[in-house]
Order: C-alpha cells, then sequence, then structure tokens
C-alpha cells in the first residue's frame, strides 16, 4: 500500500490518466496533471518531479500494483497507458500482507474499545472487517445506512481541503425557499452530518459574527474566491451544537424541556436512546414517566417530538407546547378533509 497520502493521490491521478483512452497521455502531460492535484490539495505543495513519477510508474507497474503499462513510440513521442483497458489499481484485491497489516492495526485499536472517548471504535471495526474482507462469511451480516443518492456528497472533499487550507469559496446555493439559485461567498469552518445530510457551516463577512449553515445537496456550484479568509479561533463548534438537536440554530435561549411519556415500551426505548445528552433520568408519574432536556427549541425538535405520535407530549414550555398543539391540529383537519 502506499506509504502515505501524498503517494495515495499521486497514483490515484497517475491511475485516472492511463485508464484515459480518450486522451494520449506522455510523461510530462501526466506530471502536470498530478501536480495541478497536488496544489489543489495543498497549496504549499511543490509538486513532483520526473524522477518521482517514474518511481511510482514502478510501483504500479510491478512494486505493489502488478498492472501492465504500455508504452506507444510515435516518433520522438512515447505515449502512457494500460494494457488492459480494464486495469485500474482500485480494482487490485487486497494483498495478504496488506490484509496482515490492517488486521494488526484493527488488534491495535480495539485495546481502546471501552474508553470514553473511544466509543466509535465499535462502529468502525466492524466496518473495516466487513468492508475490506478481512472476515469470511457465507452471506453479508451487517448493514450500514447511507443515502446512496445523497448529491451533496461530492462537496465534502472540496470543502474538508477548503477548511484545512483556508480557503474562501464561492457557491452557487438554491436553497428550498429560493425559486433561483443565488451566489454567496462563504469562509468555511465545519462540515457536520446530520439525519443522512451533510452541512458546511461557515462564516460570511456581511452576516458579522453570525454562524451561516447549508446544506451540500442545495449547492449548484464550488469555485475558489479571492478574498482573504477569515476565522474565529475561539470559536468551538462541538459547543455550539451542544445545546440543540439537528442543525437549525435559532436566537433562542437554552430552556428546560419537559417530556410526558405514556407509553411504557417507548418511555424504555427513549431511556436507552436519549433524546439529548442532557437528559435526565426518567422518573415515574402519574400517566407515565417524565423526563426533560436541556436545549434551544428548533424545527429539529418538533419534529423529533412528533414523530413518537401519542406516546410523547410536551408539559412544558408553554411556546414550544403550543406550536406541537398546532401542528397536531393543521394535521388532523388535513385528514379530516381528506375522507
Amino acid at each position: 500500500m502506499p506509504s502515505n497520502r501524498n503517494a495515495q493521490l499521486r497514483y490515484q491521478i497517475i491511475d485516472s490518466c492511463l485508464r484515459n483512452r480518450g486522451r494520449r497521455w506522455t510523461w510530462h502531460d501526466i506530471i502536470t496533471k498530478v501536480n495541478d492535484a497536488l496544489k489543489e490539495d495543498s497549496p504549499k505543495s511543490r509538486g513532483i518531479r520526473k524522477v518521482t513519477f517514474y518511481e511510482d510508474l514502478k510501483d504500479i507497474e510491478y512494486r505493489i500494483y502488478q498492472l501492465e503499462i504500455e508504452r506507444i513510440k510515435e516518433g520522438k513521442t512515447v505515449y502512457l497507458r494500460y494494457k488492459d483497458p480494464k486495469a485500474s489499481i482500485n480494482s487490485r484485491p487486497l494483498s495478504d500482507k496488506e490484509v496482515g497489516q490492517i488486521r494488526d492495526a484493527i488488534m491495535v485499536i480495539s485495546r481502546f474499545k471501552g474508553l470514553p472517548q473511544f466509543e466509535w471504535i465499535h462502529e468502525i471495526v466492524p466496518i473495516l472487517e466487513s468492508k475490506l474482507g478481512l472476515i469470511e462469511t457465507e452471506k453479508e451480516i451487517i448493514s450500514f445506512e447511507s443515502n446512496l443518492d445523497y448529491k451533496g456528497a461530492k462537496y465534502i472533499p472540496i470543502l474538508y481541503n477548503a477548511i484545512q487550507n483556508k480557503k474562501v469559496l464561492k457557491l452557487t446555493y438554491q436553497s428550498f425557499r429560493s425559486s433561483f439559485p443565488l451566489e454567496i461567498e462563504i469562509h468555511p469552518q465545519y462540515l457536520k452530518q446530520f439525519s443522512s445530510r451533510w452541512f458546511i457551516m461557515s462564516f460570511v463577512d456581511k452576516w458579522e459574527d453570525k454562524p451561516q449553515i447549508n446544506a451540500l445537496d442545495r449547492i449548484v456550484e464550488i469555485e475558489e474566491a479571492k478574498t482573504k479568509y477569515r476565522t474565529k479561533i475561539d470559536f468551538n463548534w462541538e459547543d455550539y451544537f451542544s445545546d440543540m438537536i439537528g442543525v437549525s440554530r435559532l436566537d433562542g435561549k437554552v430552556e428546560e424541556v419537559r417530556v410526558l411519556i405514556s407509553d411504557e415500551f417507548e418511555a424504555l426505548y427513549i431511556n436507552t436512546k436519549p433524546l439529548h445528552q442532557s437528559q435526565k433520568t426518567l422518573k415515574k408519574v402519574e400517566g407515565g414517566f417524565e423526563t426533560s432536556i436541556f436545549v434551544i427549541p428548533n424545527i429539529e425538535l418538533e419534529k423529533l417530538i412528533l414523530s413518537f405520535g401519542e406516546n410523547v407530549q410536551i408539559i412544558s414550555p408553554s411556546s414550544l407546547k403550543e406550536k406541537i398543539k398546532n401542528r397536531i391540529e393543521i394535521l388532523n383537519m388535513k385528514y379530516s378533509l381528506s375522507n
């Protein structure tokens, strides 16, 4: 396997050129393509020279991937491509050595299971074992939730690199409320996933210090802007989202949201899967079980409460209780009219 991320990126670009038969590639063309990608990934990159390129070709040809490369000579010019049109470093199975290295890494990672800051290990280890074929089974025994049609996923690498390299971006963006796309300039800061969707948190100059939130699946196009990047060094995004459910942070304050759960089985479910990290221990009361969370009420909280149907109701605050009540009345009216 490539020894570092830089080498992996070079191999991927070279591989894409050697697979592309719609164009004839010289060594100079491929090096230019590689260096453009390296500079886009890291503006401080100096790129590679011919010596490094030919070492990479050796890795692809016989040291790592064992893929045959044709050298087609026309006059003094030599063009490069894979002999097999279907060849690719991405279609090559892991070698026994690579599988062994990954297994060793998983064993090291697994030692941290149980520690508070390493809860993610319980999810990542089965994913690695299953997706990389490190366990042999007669059939699939594990499934992972993903949105295969999520069109915003292609922007994740671009936004991630912009955050890492402090680049301002110009988005062509069309919100649900707009009938046409608008252009906005953002200083990207933080990527967050919620409910199978991704969101980019940014600052916008004209919005002063109020964060901007954009859904990746509403982005039409991204291009780099020439504006100087700015950031709030003391801004903590984990703290920003800790007092809310989802990503819609309103101007309201944190409130105690008291909840009554009338169904015992629903109460057991909510006890094992809390509504929010601030959830208090459930207590038995008249009419069921009561708990409370400390959050800024928002649309995601309303939808979460409504998802439990008649088994969960808001006790307080009255403003949130009234919003839920109005939603139910409108829904009831619509169902009544449909008969």
